[in-house]
């Protein structure tokens, strides 16, 4: 309540000047209320943002766990731990409804009630994807935040990357400066770290296990490949997010609270 402008009762919201509102409450607020922002969507849906006064977040329990990332394209991300994300391509998914939408709307004249209507269905369909890639963002960051005390990523250039017209589709979908930007505040949030490497690190070149540099992994075809030097077998992503991990923990200079039974980090250690 801000002066008695701004009211919640009942599922009705009392605005300055309107009065009082219809509202579907999916999310009680927390905090004394301090302003409304209202914001209309382009398939015509009403929002209400509200901006309350808050106690600080409060800390998750730290833990020893660190986290190694590289995303791609055909998996939207391996973890350093061998875990494989699947890419939902929510894009494609949606891509025949999308194009059904768009073919409709250019059949009208434009300014008619037919054409609004027909602009009406092609916004819910960008909407739709919009929202299944959202949820899918924050359900991932939010896991891999509350399990790990440290996450470490590289620093990729995707306007850079976007100017590729066979791949731009592809990257636009997976959306990894979403996903970096969502990993980044929860970590503020939580106390956790993001550790970001250098762009030009060829981490997927050096063998996790012995250090040595296969120049040749600069192929993109070469998912999986044997070091010359100690024999061991690697899966190109995992073998990448596991010198991720190395190179973001020396930087974030990450120390372990002793307790046994976990792997303990020395900061400060070199990389290959």
């Amino acid at each position: 309540m801000v002066n008695d402008n701004i009211q919640i009762k009942n599922n009705k919201i009392k605005l300055p000047k309107i009065g009082w509102i219809k509202l579907k409450y999916h999310r009680p607020h927390k905090g004394k209320i301090l302003n409304v922002t209202i914001s209309k969507t382009n398939t015509g849906k009403y929002y209400v943002s509200l901006c309350c006064e808050t106690p600080n977040i409060e800390k998750l329990q730290r833990l020893n766990t660190t986290l190694g990332i590289d995303v791609g394209i055909k998996s939207f991300c391996v973890t350093s731990n061998g875990e494989i994300i699947d890419n939902p391509k929510f894009l494609q998914k949606y891509y025949k409804k999308l194009l059904k939408a768009q073919r409709r709307l250019s059949s009208k004249t434009k300014g008619s009630k037919n054409f609004y209507k027909a602009r009406i269905k092609l916004a819910k369909v960008h909407e739709r994807i919009t929202n299944c890639r959202l949820d899918f963002l924050h359900k991932l960051s939010s896991r891999l935040i509350s399990e790990n005390q440290v996450i470490c990523l590289e620093n990729l250039k995707v306007k850079n990357m976007l100017k590729n017209s066979t791949l731009s589709k592809l990257i636009s979908d997976v959306s990894w400066s979403k996903f970096r930007q969502l990993l980044e505040y929860k970590a503020k949030w939580y106390g956790r770290i993001v550790s970001i490497i250098d762009t030009y690190y060829p981490s997927s070149q050096f063998c996790s296990n012995c250090g040595f540099k296969n120049e040749e992994v600069k192929n993109l075809n070469i998912r999986a490949w044997e070091c010359p030097n100690c024999k061991t077998k690697h899966h190109r992503d995992i073998n990448s997010a596991i010198n991720i991990k190395r190179v973001g923990l020396v930087q974030s200079d990450f120390k372990p609270v002793e307790i046994v039974g976990y792997e303990v980090f020395e900061s400060g250690s070199s990389y290959f």
